[in-house]
């Protein structure tokens, strides 16, 4: 596929930003605390999943991730991306490799941020073969998923000539280390880009999260999207429920002051194997959040195609937290009770400071739902034959009740400055 040079793809970027910005409505603002990201688009997970454009004309959504990168070096060393029913390997690869081109989709991405919604890409989920075996891996990596799906000039561009916003950390299984450097990476690489991108993380509740904790403590991140389901401090466990946890982090532990918190729940009961509530409860919740957290940035859902089939449930919370007013200051706000100080004790080395949050467009070498767990797989250098993702199914998951959440008896609560006994949330749906 023949590439775009860097100042063609940005002049029709932009081109057709001012030519459809009268359209934009109420588009995506880090500064608000009612954004809806109703993550994550693309697998299918209600078996009614359209196109990414389909989405983008609900004003309600502000920030789609697309789900999911969800192998890191396949077959020819690249990565393998996976839209179930849209695009996925096996329907048109990169030559040499198991990278579906989904240039098609340029057009949908490109309609979605003229209408001034955020389209990041989301690496992992709960049956993805990630990891870094160094930092230099983890630092080459960044290299390439900014030459392929961002700012950069690589030769195989599965997205076409459409320029990503960012990308999400949604890592579940294999090593924690050196995503702090990758993330890192990618802000060195975007210095001096013409325009902002965004890293967003998705943990699990439980804190600090097994696998991207360290990364939160050394990298900066603009949002977290807290997965407040499948685990014991979830959403429908109030006397559990630790957003104040988080709230704390991104106030003294986040290299991003101004990091945002997002309050992670499933689009519908089908979406996640437990912790799903009604729209009312989530909502009561939110509005708690909302007046009460500085940190709060609005509501993420699993996902975009268990909403829309559950009455548009992400419609009826969006516009009942719609306020499109900056968040709180912490001065003005009523606080509960504060939650015990978390300390992070993963990492023993005291890191510097590192680069600065912006992603250069040339070519780059790297520096020197109202809806079984699978094996933790190693990173692989060459699938043979490919995995299918969607075997494993992103289905509902098993139900436990609250008085077994995975929690050693002799434990019951967490233990802060500990790793908590996480559930894998994010699998990938069967093929129809």
């Amino acid at each position: 596929m023949a590439s775009v040079v860097p100042s063609a793809r940005w002049t029709l970027s932009c081109f057709l930003v001012f030519v459809l910005a009268a359209h934009a409505v109420k588009a995506f603002s880090e500064t608000f605390n009612d954004n809806l990201a109703v993550s994550y688009w693309g697998q299918d997970s209600a078996g009614h999943q359209q196109r990414l454009g389909f989405y983008c004309d609900d004003d309600t959504i502000d920030t789609i991730p697309l789900a999911f990168l969800y192998i890191f070096f396949g077959k020819g060393g690249q990565p393998v991306i996976d839209f179930a029913n849209i695009c996925s390997s096996g329907s048109g690869n990169f030559p040499g490799t198991d990278l579906a081109d989904c240039s098609f989709l340029a057009s949908d991405i490109q309609k979605c941020q003229a209408k001034g919604k955020l389209i990041t890409l989301s690496l992992g989920g709960a049956t993805a073969k990630v990891g870094f075996d160094s930092a230099s891996q983890a630092s080459s990596f960044a290299a390439t998923i900014w030459n392929m799906f961002l700012g950069g000039n690589g030769g195989i561009r599965p997205f076409g000539d459409a320029v990503l916003d960012g990308v999400d950390l949604d890592i579940e299984n294999g090593s924690s280390a050196n995503y702090d450097t990758f993330v890192n990476t990618l802000r060195s690489l975007s210095k001096n880009a013409p325009k902002k991108y965004y890293v967003t993380a998705a943990p699990q509740c439980p804190f600090p999260d097994a696998k991207v904790g360290e990364a939160l403590n050394n990298a900066f991140f603009d949002a977290v999207y807290v997965q407040f389901y499948n685990n014991f401090c979830e959403t429908s466990a109030p006397s559990e429920f630790n957003f104040a946890t988080w709230d704390h982090w991104a106030k003294t532990q986040s290299m991003n002051k101004d990091v945002k918190v997002y309050l992670g729940a499933p689009g519908s009961a089908d979406s996640a194997g437990n912790g799903f509530v009604s729209s009312q409860a989530l909502i009561n919740v939110a509005r708690q959040a909302q007046q009460q957290y500085s940190s709060f940035g609005g509501i993420m859902l699993w996902d975009a195609d268990t909403a829309y089939t559950n009455n548009k449930y992400h419609a009826t919370v969006k516009n009942a937290i719609k306020n499109r007013q900056p968040g709180p200051q912490p001065s003005t706000i009523e606080t509960l009770p504060p939650a015990p100080s978390p300390t992070h004790t993963q990492s023993t080395t005291p890191r510097p400071p590192q680069p600065t949050q912006s992603f250069s467009s040339s070519q780059v070498k790297p520096p020197a739902p109202e809806s079984s767990d699978p094996p933790t797989p190693s990173p692989i250098s060459s699938p043979s034959p490919l995995p299918d993702p969607r075997w494993t199914a992103r289905v509902r998951r098993p139900k436990f009740t609250l008085d077994f959440r995975n929690i050693p008896a002799a434990s019951p609560t967490p233990v802060f400055g500990q790793p908590t006994p996480r559930r894998h949330s994010r699998h990938f749906q069967a093929s129809l």
